[in-house]
């Protein structure tokens, strides 16, 4: 079997894998093609679903990477990134309205999954969301769940690909390495805006999803 028929047979049947014992990502075709697969179909997952949360709870859960598919979390303190005055239109907002900031590090158990900056404007959140988003660690998608929100994604980067450009086609594979695949710490990254059922732009998300999210190992 060649290396393409190889990657086309590894790609089907990755994407209707159980979770089960897996082994650490090694440095080989096999091995690269797999955590590509599980990439873009992280990837389009996160499209299709307006709160990446819950897709990452899913994810989790999926993939047994913890013992409770429950995402948690972690804001990280003493960090302010004013909004850049651009994104104020973006946003549909004036030079004076008010935004907040947030940075989380989304985790499913040890895993830090996503790590998310978050501008949003309090005027168009419920004051109980706003304590909430003041006081707690609740995720964001979460605490706003209540105002039926839907997602527009302004960019999806895949930020660390196994495999070369024209893989498919006639570009050079990686060759094989003894040892672990390296992957960077950052591998995706999305630019998001949510608006309101009413169609009001309330919050501008940027999330970095993290190598953690291929911490099973390969089949």
């Amino acid at each position: 079997m060649n290396h393409r028929t190889l990657i086309a047979a590894t790609s089907l049947a990755v994407m209707a894998a159980a979770a089960q014992a897996r082994e650490p990502w090694s440095d080989d075709v096999a091995s690269r093609t797999q955590a590509l697969a599980l990439l873009q179909t992280l990837n389009a997952d996160l499209l299709s679903h307006p709160s990446a949360t819950l897709t990452l709870e899913r994810w989790c859960g999926g993939h047994g990477l913890a013992p409770e598919a429950k995402i948690l979390a972690r804001r990280v303190k003493g960090q302010d990134k004013p909004l850049p005055d651009a994104e104020r239109a973006t946003l549909g907002i004036g030079a004076d309205e008010p935004v907040r900031y947030r940075r989380v590090q989304l985790a499913c158990g040890e895993h830090v999954l996503s790590e998310a900056d978050n501008w949003y404007v309090p005027s168009r959140l419920t004051p109980e969301m706003n304590r909430i988003l003041d006081t707690t660690d609740q995720p964001f998608g979460k605490v706003v769940q209540a105002l039926h929100f839907r997602r527009q994604t302004l960019s999806a980067d895949l930020l660390w690909s196994p495999l070369p450009a024209g893989w498919e086609m006639d570009a050079p594979l990686p060759p094989p390495h003894k040892g672990p695949l390296a992957i960077p710490h950052e591998v995706l990254r999305h630019r998001a805006v949510l608006y309101t059922e009413a169609n009001q732009p309330f919050s501008l998300v940027v999330e970095t999803y993290t190598s953690e999210v291929l911490a099973f190992g390969r089949r």
